[in-house]
């Protein structure tokens, strides 16, 4: 069967009515025990995630906030097998890579003043033509990775003072579940792996007033592939009444898997992705937010430019969110 009739496969499965997702999240406690057990595939690592360690801080106790996430990428080379390679295609006057578009809900509650919970949940698409013969569009569509977690707020800055320099450090055990779209497509929008993260976050003011920095570190263990990842990003914020500016590093690390290669360098069309590729990249991220007085409701801005790496390529990604509380009873 050669590439094209796999696509053609895929996209088919993927059009097949799609599960009942609230009978899947009644008991997530016991998905995640099964998801820890399951085997599937891997594909570009792509999981729901907030920038510049904004879990670390959680809602009020008995509150809910409501997250609408919107991002989209493009990419016009990539890096295989230590080596770069251009995927522009022009056509029409325009050019072309690979381009992602997905919007996802990002949802928290406040369980405790210390406890947090949070379930990230949304769609996305991928599209290219520099892998198919004659430059043909090749696209696949569907669901996320979902990820979901609880998170346990060891220190918070303005509560726990006893010390200067005490900083908010949050930890969150994750837990991904795989998405559904095509698992053969070559970048394939998400891991389609399940996997469980300990999580790490940290963000601490300095120096002075509205300095202040943000770190946040995860391993993925990849319960399907055992080819496991670590992300780490630092970074610094200035706040400003209601407004916040953040910028910083983020590192992402692949421990082990096969390099993406061609058999035919001069010909794209002969790419070899494989199922578990060792992605390994080097981003630049970037933001703002504000953050209104009364309802605090968070209207956001964020990028990132991944800058180096191998067997991924270079996104340019930019997004925008907003965060609505609801309920709860401030901690003051």
């Amino acid at each position: 069967m050669d590439r094209k009739e796999k696509l053609k496969l895929g996209m088919e499965r993927f059009e097949t009515p799609a599960p009942d997702l609230i009978g899947q999240f009644k008991a997530l406690a016991g998905v995640l025990l099964t998801a820890a057990l399951t085997q599937a595939v891997l594909a570009s690592e792509d999981v729901p995630h907030r920038p510049f360690a904004q879990l670390a801080d959680l809602p009020d106790a008995g509150q809910f906030v409501v997250g609408l996430v919107y991002e989209e990428s493009e990419a016009y080379h990539i890096w295989a097998s230590g080596r770069q390679y251009s995927v522009n295609v022009k056509a029409a006057g325009e050019n072309y890579g690979i381009d992602i578009n997905q919007g996802y809900v990002a949802l928290q509650y406040g369980i405790t003043e210390k406890w947090a919970a949070d379930l990230n949940i949304g769609g996305t698409t991928v599209g290219w033509r520099a892998f198919s013969p004659g430059n043909a569009v090749e696209s696949t569509t569907g669901l996320m990775d979902v990820s979901f977690g609880v998170r346990y707020q060891i220190f918070k800055e303005e509560r726990d003072n006893d010390s200067p320099w005490t900083p908010t450090l949050t930890f969150r055990a994750g837990a991904v579940l795989p998405g559904w779209y095509d698992k053969d497509f070559i970048y394939a929008p998400g891991l389609r792996s399940a996997a469980i993260e300990p999580e790490l976050l940290l963000r601490k003011h300095f120096g002075w007033p509205g300095l202040g920095t943000y770190a946040d570190a995860l391993y993925r263990w990849n319960r399907t592939t055992g080819n496991d990842q670590y992300i780490v990003s630092v970074g610094l914020f200035q706040q400003i009444k209601g407004w916040e500016l953040d910028v910083g590093y983020r590192r992402l690390q692949t421990i082990s898997g096969s390099d993406v290669y061609f058999t035919d360098p001069n010909d794209l069309s002969t790419i070899v992705y494989p199922r578990a590729p060792r992605e390994i990249s080097d981003a630049v991220e970037a933001g703002f937010s504000y953050t209104t007085s009364k309802r605090h409701i968070r209207y956001g801005f964020h990028s990132r430019t991944v800058v180096d790496g191998n067997n991924t390529d270079a996104k340019f990604w930019v997004g925008g969110s907003i965060d609505v509380p609801f309920g709860g009873k401030r901690s003051g």
